[in-house]
C-alpha cells in the first residue's frame, strides 16, 4: 500500500477544498507515491514527534495544525519548523496536515465531539455558503436512468441524510450534425427532434470534475449539453461547528463536570450563565468564539471553544454561557478522528497515535 492510497482515503472524508483560505492543509513535506511503512498520528508536529515516528519506522505523519503556515524563505534549522522539516527530510518522512477541512467536513473533528456529549439532531453551527453547484444535463430518454445512476456514485445528488436525489423533466431536444459528426441517432445536415430528459443534481463544487467525467463517460451524445450553476445555498453538512441537543436537560454544574470528563481536563472555563439547565450545546474546536453570536441565534445555553478573548467572555452575557476547555485539548480528538477513518478502511494497517503531548501552554 502506497502513502497516496491512506492520503486519499482521508480526503474522501475530509476534503482538503473545504479548508479556509488562509490554511494550508495537505502534504507539507515528502512523496506521497512510495510504499507506507506506517502512520503517525499527532496534533501537532514537532522534533519529539518526528523523533517518535523514527522509532516506530513510520514513514508517514498525519497531524492536526500544520507545520507550514508561512512560505519558508531559507532551510537553515533556525527554528523547530525548519529542523522538523530537515528531520522529516533525511529520515524519508511525508508530513501531512488535515487542520480546517476536519473541522468544516461532516463526519470531523467537531462531529466527533458532539458524538461525545450524546448529542441529537446535529448541524454545522455556521454552514458553509457558495460551495454548491447544481448540474443540469439533458438526456436521451433511452440513457437516463444510467446517466443518474453515474452522477449519483460519483457524488452527485446528496442533500442532508438524503442521497440519490435528482429532479426530471421530459421534453423534446433538437440537434442537427453537421459534416464530419457521428451522431448517435440522427442523420448529418438534417433536422433532429429527440425526446430527452432533463436531470438536476446539486454536487459540492470540488466534485465537479469528477461528476462530469463520470457524466461524460456514459453520456451517448458527442456534444452532451449540460449546465453548471453556482448557488449560494448553505451546505448543510458541512461548517464551522456544530449544534445539537442532549437527551435531556441537565443542571449546569453537571454539564461543567462533564465537559471536564470529556476533554480530560481538570479546569475550565466560562463566562457568566443566564440558565440553570442546559439542553442545546454548541461545540467548536480550536478558536472558536467568533460562533458565539451564530450560536445564541441557534438558541444554544452553551458555546464550548478551545480558547477566547478577554472581552468575549463579556460580550456574550451568559447567552449562551461562554466555555473554554484550552486550544490544544479541544482538538486533541483528532488523532482519534483520523485513526478511525484509515482503520476502516486499512483494519491491518499499522497506526500509532503519537504519545507526546506537543502542547505548548503550560499551568503551573
Amino acid at each position: 500500500m502506497y502513502i497516496k492510497d491512506i492520503l486519499k482515503v482521508l480526503e474522501h472524508y475530509l476534503p482538503p477544498a473545504l479548508q479556509e483560505s488562509y490554511d494550508n492543509c495537505g502534504i507539507q513535506v515528502g512523496l506521497a507515491d512510495r510504499p507506507a511503512s506506517g502512520v503517525l498520528l499527532a496534533v501537532d508536529i514537532t522534533e519529539a514527534v518526528v523523533d517518535e515516528a523514527v522509532e516506530k519506522g513510520c514513514n508517514l505523519i498525519i497531524a492536526h495544525h500544520p507545520l507550514l503556515f508561512k512560505p519558508l524563505k531559507q532551510l537553515t534549522a533556525a527554528n523547530y519548523i525548519e529542523r522538523c522539516i530537515i528531520k522529516a527530510v533525511k529520515h524519508d518522512i511525508v508530513i501531512y496536515a488535515a487542520h480546517t477541512n476536519a473541522d468544516n467536513a461532516g463526519r470531523g473533528l467537531n462531529d466527533m465531539l458532539a458524538r461525545k456529549f450524546g448529542l441529537k439532531k446535529t448541524r454545522p453551527l455556521e454552514p458553509m455558503k457558495g460551495q454548491l453547484v447544481k448540474l443540469v444535463c439533458y438526456v436521451p430518454e433511452s440513457h437516463a436512468e444510467s446517466v443518474r445512476h453515474a452522477l449519483w456514485e460519483a457524488g452527485a445528488g446528496e442533500i442532508g441524510a438524503y442521497d440519490q436525489c435528482s429532479y426530471n423533466l421530459t421534453g423534446n431536444g433538437t440537434y442537427r450534425a453537421g459534416a464530419g459528426t457521428q451522431p448517435f441517432i440522427g442523420k448529418q445536415g438534417v433536422l433532429h427532434t429527440e425526446p430527452e430528459n432533463l436531470i438536476m443534481v446539486i454536487l459540492p463544487r470540488y466534485l465537479c470534475s469528477r461528476v462530469i467525467a463520470a457524466m461524460l463517460a456514459v453520456h451517448p451524445y458527442e456534444e452532451p449539453a449540460y449546465d453548471l450553476v453556482s448557488l449560494d445555498n448553505e451546505w448543510a453538512t458541512a461548517g464551522a461547528g456544530i449544534v445539537g441537543d442532549l437527551e435531556e436537560e441537565i443542571p449546569v454544574e453537571l454539564f461543567l463536570q462533564k465537559t471536564k470528563e470529556v476533554f480530560g481536563i481538570s479546569c475550565l472555563c466560562h463566562s457568566c450563565c443566564a440558565v440553570d439547565r442546559v439542553k442545546r450545546v454548541a461545540i467548536c474546536g480550536g478558536a472558536g468564539a467568533f460562533l458565539w453570536r451564530r450560536a445564541r441565534r441557534e438558541k444554544a445555553d452553551v458555546l464550548i471553544t478551545g480558547e477566547a478573548k478577554y472581552n468575549d467572555f463579556f460580550d456574550v452575557e451568559g447567552r449562551p454561557m461562554l466555555v473554554t476547555v484550552g486550544h490544544y485539548e479541544s482538538e486533541q480528538i483528532a488523532a482519534e478522528l483520523f485513526s478511525g477513518i484509515i482503520s476502516e478502511k486499512f483494519p491491518n494497517f499499522e497506526v500509532y497515535l503519537s504519545q507526546i503531548c506537543a502542547n505548548p501552554v503550560h499551568h503551573f
